[in-house]
């Protein structure tokens, strides 16, 4: 509810007069998207606000480059938007995710904080839609904000976790390959595999993931500035989308260039929805590793305890002593949130309607949770539970030493069914293959005991 105590100011805009703060940078327009969309609480990610003000400073250097603004309204637009980000810019950006389709609501919020910013600055009027707006659109601006942000979200923290945890799968690996285990498939008894050979696979699924994720990174550098309404870029210099990439990329150190189509760029969100289905691929493997790990620990008594997690808290409230697997519980959840936001990011891809998408404030608050989750949790798996768990040695030489289904390494000598028989006696009487084998084959006991050892098995062939 709003402080119907705090003084306001009274600021105009096309539609009238209308109360506002009166220690708000913000105009009319942001406060009548604040009266209008009191939906969620939730705002904008600050990554993408970070990038809608950079953005607003790569424009107004374009202009004055373009001779479209004068150098001293460009500068203190400059100026205006260095300020912002020294600070607690979030502060002055109070619009709600769930507002226009298009997030015209806060492209005007950021016009008029900068705007109010560089009129200090300069000593006189600076404008927000002629002015720090100049030769932009809400529809081509969000749009480029999204890819922007993503783009340097995805370099400054989800990739740099996926790193991470890489390497802290791959020293693991070297640590415990000296384990073998009871392979499982169905949940059920399998061969043996080393407990190295399970951490190079997943290993494998984040190293594609961060491929996969290296490979949307041309997509995202293709922006849609300069086509302003609809793609023809009306009211936009010419050369506006070239001199706004260079200027951009001399400022974050990225590639970034004028799309290709930026009928394409503005109607559709196809690189974002894309991008989703990568984050969600990596939510989906981050959930595979959570749940063998979990799986693993089960126990101590009545589970596999193959492995024991660091203990990081009390487990229950009732039931004294209890420890539960708590990193890959939230790394399964957040998982799950990720796969919720890709499902809500393909629903509002297909709204471009016509020349526009209007779901863009909702791709954006949704695609960019989706990164930091996933960068937060990465790290988390990584140093709170792969890293520090332990082997429970004796219960892995226990389970392979009770495994009916290491007689599988004898069907090339006595048959599956010869084989399958001994199984199943073997488990029925509760005794160690190499026992009833002894029993109901010529083999040896050297023989048997080569045959059947599990380190061998883990290497394949015959």
């Amino acid at each position: 509810m709003r402080d119907m105590t705090r003084e306001t100011r009274i600021e105009r805009d096309s539609m009238g007069e209308l109360a506002v703060p009166a220690d708000a940078l913000y105009g009319a327009q942001t406060q009548r998207a604040v009266n209008n969309f009191p939906v969620s609480g939730l705002l904008m990610p600050s990554a993408f606000i970070r990038a809608l003000i950079l953005a607003k400073a790569t424009a107004a250097q374009a202009n004055v480059d373009l001779e479209q603004l004068q150098p001293a309204q460009g500068e203190a637009i400059v100026a205006a938007c260095r300020e912002l980000l020294a600070g607690d810019f979030m502060a002055h950006f109070p619009v709600d995710v769930f507002q226009t389709g298009s997030g015209t609501s806060t492209n005007m919020n950021a016009n008029e904080v900068i705007a109010s910013l560089a009129t200090r600055i300069l000593g006189e009027p600076v404008s927000p839609n002629d002015h720090v707006n100049c030769g932009q659109s809400s529809n081509d601006i969000i749009p480029t904000c999204i890819h922007v942000s993503a783009l340097m979200e995805l370099n400054e923290r989800l990739l740099p976790a996926l790193g991470h945890l890489l390497t802290v799968l791959c020293d693991k690996s070297l640590a415990v390959q000296g384990f073998v285990k009871t392979g499982r498939t169905h949940l059920m008894d399998a061969m043996p595999v080393r407990m190295s050979q399970v951490l190079d696979g997943w290993a494998q699924q984040i190293q594609a993931n961060i491929e996969l994720l290296h490979a949307m990174r041309p997509a995202l550098q293709a922006l849609a500035q300069g086509g302003t309404a609809v793609g023809t870029g009306v009211n936009a210099h010419v050369r506006f989308a070239e001199c706004f990439c260079v200027e951009l990329n001399r400022l974050t150190g990225q590639s970034f260039t004028p799309g290709r189509n930026l009928f394409a760029l503005i109607g559709s969100q196809d690189t974002a929805v894309a991008l989703s289905g990568q984050l969600k691929t990596c939510a989906v493997s981050l959930m595979k590793i959570a749940n063998d790990l979990r799986w693993m620990n089960s126990g101590p008594l009545a589970g596999l305890a193959e492995i024991e997690l660091e203990a990081l808290q009390p487990g229950s409230s009732i039931m004294p002593g209890k420890v539960n697997p708590v990193i890959p519980e939230a790394t399964a959840m957040v998982a799950a949130q990720v796969i919720g936001n890709d499902a809500t990011i393909a629903v509002a891809g297909q709204s471009g309607n016509f020349e526009l998408n209007v779901m863009l404030p909702v791709i954006a608050h949704n695609l960019l949770g989706s990164i930091q989750l996933l960068s937060n949790v990465s790290r988390l798996l990584a140093d709170r539970a792969i890293a520090g768990f332990k082997v429970n040695g004796p219960r892995l030489e226990e389970a392979l030493a009770r495994n009916p289904i290491l007689v599988t390494a004898l069907n090339a000598r006595i048959g599956y069914l010869k084989a399958a028989e001994i199984a199943k006696q073997a488990y029925r009487e509760g005794r160690p293959i190499i026992e009833v084998a002894l029993e109901q084959t010529e083999l040896s006991r050297d023989e048997l005991q080569r045959m059947l050892d599990p380190l061998r098995l883990t290497s394949g062939g015959v």
